[in-house]
């Protein structure tokens, strides 16, 4: 490990996220790009047990691409699966298949140094607190909308879908987390609006002030994109699946108030207390039933949102 200011995030991720125990085994999945925080993870890991082990292999052209088969079997055997990759492989069957074969997972997806250091320097004990505060918020509601200054409308039905967590805390079998992590989150069943991203939407990253990212919703799937380089990636994935790749696959509002601003990347920024997200297509993963290539996240700062017609207090970051 060459960059020793790695190893206190990484002591952060395999022992208190993910509650490594000497008897286990432990898997890090990582590509030529993120090689430095991997050997972080694996410098860790592999002083609590001898039976870890690191893979890398070639970074994936866009997110939810399956990782390589041998890779993959690999995370199915491995009791622990600690992923910093280029690209995600949160909303993969392989991930999905590990998770079944009783590994605990944390996929840092796009993670770069800055935001391991910046996105494990927290409590997460303290995070699931929030996490478990917003849940009781949201999670009986039948209807939820979002508003926001920027032109932000949409309703959405979670109807007999669950809420989920990402607290950060991995310590049961088949559990799954981001790294960094906070968020409440769920596939909604049908949604009807307008969304207005203001925040960072990959792969521009972070947009400037000036720009919106308009995204029309109807019955669940996107009707309109009115940005250029996003519509032409669903329209490639659209290709191979057809309409699937035009689902509104999530809603999460985040609740980590350790992140202080947006910097860019969606696996931090979408956790930031004070903001939620939406993403266009699989949703298989976390119990939807859309099975497609690309899993596209955009963050909305300021927003409003309302259970059943009451509004909610959205954690504020600090």
């Amino acid at each position: 490990m060459n960059d020793a200011t790695l190893r206190d995030p990484a002591e952060t991720a395999v022992r208190q996220c993910m509650g490594l125990e000497p008897d286990e085994s432990c898997l890090v999945v990582t590509d030529d790009e993120r090689r430095p925080i991997g050997e972080a993870l694996y410098s860790v890991a592999s002083a609590i047990t001898d039976d870890s082990m690191i893979v890398q292999y070639p970074p994936g052209d866009q997110h939810g691409e399956e990782p390589p088969g041998a890779v993959a079997a690999a995370m199915a055997a491995a009791d622990v699966v600690l992923a910093p990759t280029t690209k995600s492989v949160s909303h993969t069957r392989a991930r999905t298949e590990a998770n079944e074969a009783g590994a605990r997972i944390a996929t840092l997806p796009g993670i770069t140094d800055d935001v391991f250091r910046t996105g494990l320097d927290v409590d997460y004990e303290s995070i699931r607190e929030h996490c478990e505060a917003m849940l009781d918020s949201v999670q009986d509601a039948e209807e939820i909308r979002v508003t926001s200054d920027q032109g932000t409308d949409i309703t959405l039905s979670p109807g007999d879908r669950e809420w989920q967590m990402d607290t950060g805390i991995v310590h049961e079998a088949g559990e799954m987390s981001n790294l960094p992590a906070g968020e409440v989150f769920l596939s909604p069943t049908t949604a009807d609006g307008t969304i207005v991203v203001t925040g960072t939407m990959a792969p521009h990253g972070l947009l400037d002030k000036a720009q919106k990212i308009r995204i029309e919703v109807e019955d669940g799937y996107i009707t309109q994109i009115d940005d250029d380089v996003i519509r032409e990636q669903v329209e490639e994935a659209a290709e191979a699946v057809g309409e699937d790749a035009y689902n509104l696959a999530e809603f999460g509002i985040g609740t980590n108030v350790g992140v202080r601003q947006l910097v860019g990347s969606v696996l931090l920024d979408e956790k930031a207390g004070g903001t939620v997200h939406f993403a266009i297509g699989d949703d298989a993963g976390f119990g939807g039933d859309t099975d497609a290539p690309i899993h596209l996240d955009g963050i909305l700062r300021q927003p409003t949102v309302f259970a059943d017609g009451e509004r909610i207090d959205l954690p504020e970051t600090r």
